[in-house]
């Protein structure tokens, strides 16, 4: 290998970690046993593969009505099954959490109301959301593992900001 070959793949291999450095990717997940709280979502549901281009466009429209202020609130999702699981399937529900539940709806958007009052294992991370949802997760299963806790399969995460993440999974009674 030649010096200038080395030269560049350093240089390339710090510019990625530069960037995964700056999204968050160093950044520790704080986990906690808490009580949640009551959250209503408009979003549209979802049943398919991760791969499917509707899981996409689901998130993408999310952001846009967000960023359009056509929906005030955060950008949130809730899973019914193991969004990190090896399967490709997933049952989710994609929107925005809001405030307002008399709030008009873009079409083909409904409401989903997350109960209040659970015990549940909640992560938080100072990460952006491209990165943030992976060092939940596995914060969030290893702490449960830990502690032995059995976890339900109803995953609520919210983005309170570009840089910032939120997870809770309600804890089997």
């Amino acid at each position: 290998m030649s010096k200038k070959f080395v030269v560049a793949m350093a240089i390339i291999v710090a510019i990625g970690v530069g960037i995964y450095a700056y999204l968050g990717g160093f950044s520790t997940p704080t986990v906690t046993v808490t009580t949640s709280e009551p959250l209503i979502l408009a979003g549209q549901p979802f049943t398919g593969t991760v791969k499917d281009e509707a899981f996409g466009n689901a998130f993408r429209r999310a952001a846009q009505l967000r960023d359009t202020k056509e929906l005030e609130g955060l950008l949130g999702n809730v899973y019914y099954n193991n969004p990190e699981s090896k399967s490709d399937s997933i049952k989710a529900f994609i929107g925005i959490v809001i405030q307002d539940s008399t709030a008009r709806l873009p079409e083909g958007y409904e409401l989903l109301h997350v109960p209040g009052g659970r015990k549940v294992v909640r992560g938080e991370v100072e990460a952006h959301y491209m990165v943030g949802p992976g060092k939940l997760y596995s914060s969030l299963f290893d702490y449960a593992e830990e502690e032995k806790l059995k976890l339900e399969s109803f995953y609520v995460e919210w983005f309170p900001s570009d840089r910032k993440g939120v997870v809770e999974v309600p804890v089997k009674q």
